[in-house]
């Protein structure tokens, strides 16, 4: 429905189907941004604004060298988030401690680049705010904005999107293909209908109908669709008489939002009692959404999990047990987080609407709803957690090793957490249910019938099963997971789902007019969104501790994917649960086992707001606040506020021990440490990890710990000059991190090993080992990882003598820190190093030479910019130049389209303002293509542009 699927690289939507002319709204938008640095798109829902904003953008993106970004704020409904999403948009990874908004403004001042923000009206106030910053602390930043309502800043220029226009369906219909709205029909009923198209026979009552839903394009869409079981006529019949019901008692609301919500009402009444409750149970999602999840939220008889605490299946997914890594560790019983209750958590059942039921024996009636209550405020100490964990970004300011002198070893790390059983005297206490997989049998409640008692299920010693919630009578229907998937198909098929592409494979999303339609169908039965959102939040949970679970190993990039795809839905998960009375518990234990997801992925600002929120809605002693506290202490870390880190960790370790958690407490530890580290208490560091080193794992810290705190003490041992003991540590490391597949901690391992030969002055090996890393962290998406690496590998061209591919590196690095921090956290080692291989490029290439070289890198997309420095031909010896060998990298990269173009211009002599004049671009785009060839080919001149296409001819 809508036809554009938001890609959630920030890009432009993806159009999925095709665009209905609006050439006057098209033209009258271009020329509003020619002159206005804000407009914003208003008109009701369904009327086609995302859709008009996107094709706008997409006109005028070439007047923007910094590129057009979309910010999606659908599934966004916390105001603080709203500067977090447009830099995350933006592709920025902060880690200064400014606030987020005057960060953002910072790192985009000099840019010319064009924000899409799309749906504001929800968070109005947000959004004028970031509209008002950018206004005025920028020059060259555009913004277009969609609404239903404006604003309200005076620099705001308004465009209104209307309706579509219809033709009088008693008027003369001749022409009736110039009208959008019909055509829009004809499109929609020929994807259903094969071969329908527009005839003088039906003309007049296509025109009656697109005339009764008042032109919008999603009511038009809606019926449509129903021609695959209805002619025109009986649609035409049918909506009139669901019109007439909807309006008599609502006469204040507005015509056209009656008329959408007349068909959006018709189409639910079309859907089968399983899509409906489907469609409803649905509407708590804030985004796009897998089968998967559509499965947890809707279905009634998902069962309790059961999760092993047995050593071996805990090292197996990343967690170190007592014997070490834990090999030959005996077995421990299971504990079961599921729970048995059949009621709704602990809420009354009401009636469900009438409509809302098929006619199916047991389809009125309600499986039980287990309670997580568990979790709840007054709940004791929760059981050890079932999770993995993940290396992290770097944190701070964090020199680099500069060869030549003394190294300092940047190492991008994160700490880990317990998965394992708990130490001491830690007793487990019952947790929230987790849905799982597949169907168990639930007892079916006949309608009017009391609900029975819950029962205990048999579990074996040293099980501890959810308390059940008190049950309460009354019926509702019942989902099973089977139905889940047939409704979904019907959803999908009726246009009420969108289809899109997604990580692992087909993800679906609601629109919000259908999806706030489903909620307040949700809401009339008491008790039902509370459950969904129970569920919802429950199946989020399970998701963050799998992927934390699998962390070390070789899924990696398939949960930073998967991840990054759920978002809104943890964000919705997240604010469910520290708005909820009784919840608070489960929300920290989210917001702590997503650590690895903040430091890591680069969201550590918004990992501080989740977690501060979190521990001040959860003050009791417990695990889940011990694990809270060192992860703030470590994202605080993250940002440069290493007092507030210090208070946190030291708060954490004291909390473990009381709790007597000593995987929790060597977590803690891990953060102290760090912080010495980056505080430049060398000594102090080198004598902390020497300890956690000489000490092992302790039973369930991670496996990503295990090998960090090995990085650490390398990266120490580099500080103080030691390279070859920083060799053998890192060695070790490596080895653990090859066992298991995993790449992230493995690649900062790369980088400690490249920065040690360094040196030692072994340059061949070091750029191996860099380029290694850089691989790696381009697979994990690690910016901040990627930018050190390329410092690196500039610093290593540079001292081998490829000082134009030094300039090239830096151009790219460069770029890259400017979506981090500009001065490079204010480093003197980062910026030594930095200034050291500038001014040997500069010495041997001259400033001009070195400048057009550091535009080149500058000027390429990151994977680009990847792709020249691990692809690159061999590098010349001392004092040669990448110029001299014009046919080397000429096969390497293959050049896109376009660029192939711009090079057979420059081929027949044509400048660049030539070129952009004859393929109709701006000047500096085309500018932009002739850097990008001379990068990919290897070369620094037009002539050998020119001398290659004429090669290939």
């Amino acid at each position: 429905m809508g036809g554009s699927a938001p890609r959630r690289d920030h890009h432009l939507p993806a159009e999925t189907t095709s665009f209905v002319d609006r050439r006057g709204e098209l033209t009258q938008g271009r020329e509003l941004l020619a002159r206005a640095r804000l407009v914003t798109l208003t008109g009701p829902g369904g009327v086609g604004k995302t859709r008009l904003a996107a094709r706008i953008a997409a006109r005028v993106q070439r007047a923007f060298p910094d590129g057009v970004r979309f910010v999606h704020l659908s599934g966004l409904h916390d105001p603080a988030l709203v500067p977090l999403a447009a830099a995350d948009a933006l592709g920025l990874h902060d880690h200064s401690p400014q606030p987020p908004l005057a960060a953002l403004v910072e790192q985009v001042r000099e840019r010319r680049l064009l924000l899409v923000v799309d749906n504001c009206e929800h968070l109005a106030g947000a959004c004028a705010q970031l509209a008002a910053a950018l206004l005025r602390g920028t020059e060259g930043v555009r913004i277009l904005a969609t609404s239903r309502h404006r604003l309200g800043l005076t620099e705001e220029h308004l465009l209104e999107v209307r309706p579509l226009p219809v033709p009088d369906p008693d008027g003369d219909l001749s022409a009736a293909e110039g009208y959008p709205a019909l055509t829009l029909f004809a499109d929609r009923a020929a994807a259903v209908v094969p071969g329908f198209r527009l005839t003088p026979g039906n003309r007049a009552s296509v025109a009656r109908l697109c005339h009764r839903l008042d032109g919008i394009p999603l009511a038009i869409e809606l019926a449509a669709v129903r021609m695959r079981v209805l002619d025109v006529d009986q649609l035409l019949d049918r909506l009139d008489d669901r019109y007439r019901f909807l309006t008599t008692g609502s006469p204040a609301a507005l015509p056209r939002h009656q008329t959408l919500r007349a068909a959006v009402a018709w189409s639910h009444d079309l859907c089968t009692g399983p899509e409906q409750l489907v469609w409803a149970r649905l509407s708590v999602l804030a985004g796009a959404f897998d089968l998967e999840t559509a499965e947890a939220v809707c279905a009634d008889d998902r069962p309790a999990q059961t999760f092993p605490d047995r050593p071996g299946e805990r090292t197996r997914h990343g967690q170190a047990s007592a014997a070490g890594l834990g090999e030959g560790a005996g077995p421990a019983p299971p504990f079961t987080t599921g729970y048995e209750a059949v009621c709704t958590a602990g809420a009354a059942q009401g009636a469900w609407p009438a409509q809302t039921f098929s006619d199916r024996p047991g389809e009125r009636t309600r499986h039980g709803q287990a309670s997580a209550a568990g979790l709840g405020e007054g709940a004791g100490p929760a059981p050890p957690f079932t999770a993995g964990a993940a290396p992290a970004c770097t944190v701070g300011a964090a020199p680099a090793c500069t060869a030549g002198a003394v190294p300092a070893c940047t190492v991008v790390s994160a700490p880990a957490f317990s998965a394992g059983p708990a130490q001491g005297d830690w007793h487990p206490q019952a947790l929230p249910a987790v849905p799982g997989r597949g169907p168990r049998p639930v007892p079916v409640v006949p309608a009017g019938s009391a609900v029975p008692a819950a029962r205990h299920a048999q579990v074996p010693t040293g099980t501890v099963t959810l308390p059940p919630a008190a049950a309460t009578p009354g019926p509702g229907p019942a989902l099973r997971t089977d139905d889940v998937l047939e409704a979904l198909a019907g959803l999908v098929d009726k246009s009420v789902l969108c289809r899109e592409p997604g990580p692992g494979g087909a993800r679906y999303r609601l629109l919000d007019t259908l999806r706030q339609y489903g909620l307040e169908q949700l809401r009339r039965t008491p008790g039902e969104e509370g459950a969904a959102r129970r569920r919802q939040r429950d199946w989020m949970l399970r998701r963050a501790e799998d992927c934390e679970r699998d962390w070390f190993g070789p899924g990696q990039p398939e949960a930073v994917a998967r991840l990054r795809a759920d978002r809104d839905n943890l964000r919705a998960a997240l604010d469910f649960s520290l708005s909820t009375p009784g919840e608070a518990r489960a929300g920290l234990r989210l917001a702590g086992a997503l650590w690895f997801y903040w430091h890591a992925c680069g969201a550590p600002r918004e990992g501080l707001y989740w977690l501060d929120r979190a521990l001040a809605a959860h003050p009791e002693p417990t695990r889940e606040r011990a694990r809270g506290l060192w992860v703030a202490g470590l994202l605080a870390a993250a940002t440069q506020d290493f007092p507030r880190g210090r208070r946190h960790a030291a708060d954490a370790l004291a909390l473990a021990r009381a709790l007597g958690d000593t995987a929790e407490a060597a977590h803690a530890e891990y953060v102290i440490g760090v912080i010495r580290l980056f505080g430049d208490d060398l000594p102090g560091a080198l004598r902390h990890f020497e300890a956690t080193v000489a000490r092992g794992p302790v039973p369930g810290q991670h496996l990503s710990l295990v090998g960090l705190d090995q990085v650490e003490l390398a990266c120490a041992l580099g500080y103080l000059g030691q390279a070859d003991r920083a060799v053998e540590v890192c060695e070790r490391a490596l080895r653990l991190c090859e066992r298991h597949g995993e790449q992230w901690v493995r690649s900062y391992v790369l980088r400690m090993l490249a920065l040690a030969h360094g040196v030692r002055r072994d340059w061949p090996r070091a750029e191996r080992h860099a380029r290694e890393a850089l691989r790696l962290k381009l697979a994990v998406h690690d910016v901040i990882g990627m930018a050190l690496t390329l410092d690196l590998l500039a610093s290593i061209a540079a001292e081998r003598g490829a000082h134009e591919q030094a300039a090239v590196l830096l151009g790219g690095a460069d770029r890259v820190w400017a979506d981090i921090d500009t001065g490079r956290w204010g480093a003197h080692t980062l910026n030594s190093a930095r200034r050291e291989s500038e001014e040997k490029a500069c010495r041997a290439l001259g400033r001009e030479a070195f400048e057009r070289a550091h535009r080149r890198g500058g000027g390429l997309a990151l994977g680009e910019l990847v792709g020249h420095a691990l692809q690159e031909p061999a590098r010349p010896q001392p004092g040669e130049s990448t110029a001299d060998h014009p046919e080397q990298g000429s096969t390497a990269v293959r050049l896109t389209r376009r660029e192939t173009e711009v090079a057979q211009l420059v081929a027949e002599g044509l400048a660049n303002q030539q070129i952009a004049d004859r393929l109709v671009i701006a000047r500096r785009t085309a500018e932009g293509h002739v850097e990008r060839i001379l990068s990919k080919l290897g070369f620094s001149n037009r002539s050998q542009i020119a001398a290659w296409v004429t090669a290939q001819r």
